[in-house]
């Protein structure tokens, strides 16, 4: 097989948008750092860990929502999106923050959460106090229900288990829309007090220093005005792969659009220009290539790639349509394998010991095999980052740590979990705080000192997975980032671009070349021999084991290189 693609004409890397070729880290800011040692993440804590990351080799750190909040879905539940929640920090530490990444040759993308405010925020309290056909009312979908008001307007069904509608209290009859929890109350997207409102919110920020954007729920603001019933279920949060289909009332509506164009405007106001990354569960690459077409969206993840797991056919099925939709439109594709809402992909994608399967279904009911996981993903990452576009990692990833499956069920706070009855809302397991060194007493290097417990429990295994324990170790998952990373950013044919396949379609391993590089990786149980375009050096292995002879490579199970030709 010999197939081109993402065939777009570019120029030379070091002349184009930082966004095209960039790794960007995501901090989930609650479990990165503590300053203060009451068991929470901060702002001053991210500050601190500011020669980590540029140590580590990224170009850019994507913060979760840490504005004002009551923090009932993790932050994506906003009171007031012009301050930052006290036990994180403030707006001038945010600035500062935006500062001293520039000066380390970093971005700072922050998360915009424009599906749903806060039931806290002063908009929804106002129209608590108001009545129906008020301007309070209209920047919701507060709606009488059928039957009277007795039952809700239509059926449909909340990301997070149980109806979307609840009562309007105080409003007899009438109910409000939230397409994830009942404290987080959809705005309308129709009102147009909504759009210049989050248009005086981007600027603010944007005012500040900020980069740029990641967008939650993109493909979500704009609903079907008829309100029609529609019950089918749409997993978003945990890695399911029932994403929005087309013509769906509540998801990937062609009004959202109109509104990312009127963003892209904005954006382009700065000069260099602020960028957007959409979170957009939508149901094909051709969908979703709508939101990054180049009057709208810079960006969005691809969540198909993701969700082809570590199975050759599958991941190249996915590469396939993902890039070639991405550079229809000029736009790079933008590669993920773990974030805050799935499982890490060190347990998702390891084998289970109780079975012989290497594609689980289950994550909640499994034991997972973390030293075989830890090869996959290691070979995983090697793979994604030679792949065209930008790549983001979840924090910890980089320390290789896995899914923490074992949290009491007293300290969960996904609202989903407690929305499905423990069913469904296992998010909690990818937040735990990371382990910077081996002490208990100290949340694991999490806090500065003896400190207030953390506000998820660490296993005892973090201390195996500090950066203290990986930092010296030349065959540390650690320090293999740091390399790859490194090679990375050196490699001029590496980022935004094009690829062309020579794996003959194999269903054991997945080799492709860009120029004079060879990207390589056996996602089967088996070693595998690969013919290459002609003899080749090799740069960097996931794991050992690895022969190169001449213009034969030999690959071991679940193992990835890069080679120089």
């Amino acid at each position: 097989m010999t197939e081109v693609l993402g065939n777009i004409n570019l120029s030379a890397r070091a002349n184009r948008d930082w966004w095209r070729d960039a790794v960007v880290y995501q901090i989930y800011a609650r479990s990165f750092a503590d300053s203060n040692n009451d068991g929470v993440g901060d702002i001053e804590g991210i500050r601190s860990r500011l020669s980590y990351l540029s140590e580590l080799g990224v170009d850019a750190i994507w913060i979760t929502p840490c504005y004002d909040t009551p923090w009932n879905d993790g932050g994506y539940d906003v009171a007031n999106y012009y301050e930052i929640a006290k036990n994180v920090g403030t707006t001038e530490q945010v600035t500062k923050l935006a500062e001293e990444l520039h000066q380390n040759n970093m971005k700072l993308i922050l998360d915009l959460v424009p599906n749903h405010t806060s039931s806290e925020h002063e908009w929804f309290q106002a129209a608590l106090k108001s009545d129906p056909g008020s301007k309070e009312w209209d920047r919701y979908h507060i709606i009488k229900g059928k039957n009277d008001g007795t039952e809700p307007p239509n059926d449909w069904r909340s990301v997070f288990g149980g109806a979307s509608w609840t009562k309007f209290p105080g409003h007899p009859g009438y109910w409000y829309l939230h397409i994830f929890d009942s404290t987080q109350p959809d705005l309308n997207w129709e009102n147009a007090e909504v759009k210049s409102e989050f248009e005086r919110i981007l600027r603010f920020w944007f005012d500040r220093g900020i980069d740029g954007f990641r967008i939650d729920v993109a493909h979500g603001m704009i609903k079907d005005p008829g309100y029609p019933d529609n019950d089918v279920y749409v997993a978003m949060v945990d890695g399911a792969s029932s994403a929005a289909p087309a013509e769906y009332p509540q998801w990937d509506r062609p009004g959202v659009h109109e509104i990312y164009r009127a963003w892209r405007k904005v954006a382009d106001e700065y000069t260099p220009a602020k960028v957007f990354c959409a979170e957009a569960w939508v149901g094909s690459p051709e969908r979703l290539a709508r939101y990054i077409r180049k009057d709208e969206l810079q960006t969005a993840f691809n969540f198909s790639y993701y969700g082809a797991g570590w199975d050759a056919t599958k991941q190249r099925n996915a590469i396939n349509e993902s890039v070639n939709t991405a550079s229809s439109v000029g736009a790079p594709t933008t590669w993920v394998l773990s974030n805050h809402d799935v499982v890490r992909h060190v347990s998702r994608m390891a084998p289970d010991l109780n079975s012989n399967s290497r594609t689980p279904t289950s994550q909640k009911l499994r034991t997972p095999d973390l030293v075989a996981g830890a090869k996959i993903a290691r070979a995983a990452t090697l793979f994604m980052l030679g792949l065209p576009g930008s790549t983001y990692f979840y924090q910890g990833e980089e320390l290789g740590l896995p899914e923490v499956f074992d949290i009491p069920n007293s300290h969960r706070e996904d609202p989903a979990f407690a929305r499905t009855n423990a069913v469904d809302g296992y998010r909690d397991g990818c937040r735990v705080p990371i382990p910077w060194d081996i002490d208990p007493k100290t949340n694991y290097g999490f806090s500065d000192q003896s400190a207030e417990p953390a506000w998820l429990p660490q296993p005892a295994i973090w201390a195996d997975y500090s950066v203290a324990k990986q930092i010296s170790d030349p065959n540390s998952s650690l320090k293999f980032y740091q390399e790859a990373l490194r090679l990375r950013r050196g490699l001029k044919n590496l980022g935004d671009g094009s690829m062309t396949w020579i794996d003959q379609n194999s269903d054991q391993y997945l080799a492709f070349t860009r120029d004079d590089l060879v990207i390589a990786t056996n996602t089967s149980a088996q070693a595998v021999t690969i013919d290459l375009p002609r003899p080749g050096k090799l740069l960097i292995a996931s794991a050992s084991g690895v022969e190169l002879s001449g213009a034969k490579l030999t690959l071991p199970s679940d193992t990835a290189v890069w080679i120089s030709l």
